[in-house]
């Protein structure tokens, strides 16, 4: 590895953020996931969770969408809800869905800003009941169309770059935190000696 991919990998690493995470309940088309997965690179988002409970486990992903953002996250697969919320307890403080409900609030009064995990469900039905009922509470995106919804790259994107911005204001992305387990894993992935 030449010393300037070295050196933009670390630059990288450096600001990933391991206190956010989507996860992506039965998403049909892998095309989707892959966009997703393109913009939570963009954003420094290290760890994506797939939760397919009703449909097979993907295989792959859409390699034009993802533009291989798959080779440089951490993608956990996950058959079992139980199993997948338990993970999600350990390393995340808040479990939010996008779900509209007279609950819900609007994706700018929430603080991105501590460890979250965000349940994105998918293309036809959203957001299963169980995961709502095991989340700590629902949110959505502020619209004013007559179309209520978006589609489920789009509302990824939304709502990780709000995230972003909030992340940004905060100093997130001036904090190295290699010390983090999650980081540490990283490193030695992408073959790095820091």
């Amino acid at each position: 590895m030449t010393p300037e991919r070295t050196h933009k990998l670390a630059e990288v690493l450096k600001r990933r953020q391991v206190d956010i995470t989507l996860v992506l309940e039965n998403v049909f088309d892998p095309h989707n996931i892959s966009a997703v997965m393109r913009t939570c690179d963009a954003v420094g988002i290290q760890e994506i969770h797939i939760l397919n409970t009703k449909i097979p486990r993907h295989k792959k992903w859409g390699a034009r969408s993802s533009s291989s953002a798959a080779k440089w996250l951490t993608i956990h697969q996950f058959e079992d809800t139980a199993t997948c919320i338990n993970k999600l307890r350990k390393g995340y403080g808040r479990i939010l869905t996008t779900h509209l409900s007279s609950d819900a609030v609007s994706l700018h009064t929430i603080d991105l800003t501590v460890p979250v995990a965000l349940v994105f469900g998918n293309e036809h039905s959203g957001v299963s009941e169980e995961i709502r009922a095991l989340a700590d509470g629902n949110f959505l995106i502020p619209q004013v169309g007559i179309i209520q919804s978006l589609n489920i790259s789009v509302a990824c994107a939304v709502t990780v770059y709000e995230a972003y911005r909030q992340k940004e204001l905060a100093g997130h992305y001036q904090r190295s935190d290699l010390a983090h387990p999650v980081k540490q894993q990283v490193q030695q992935e992408w073959g790095l000696t820091l």
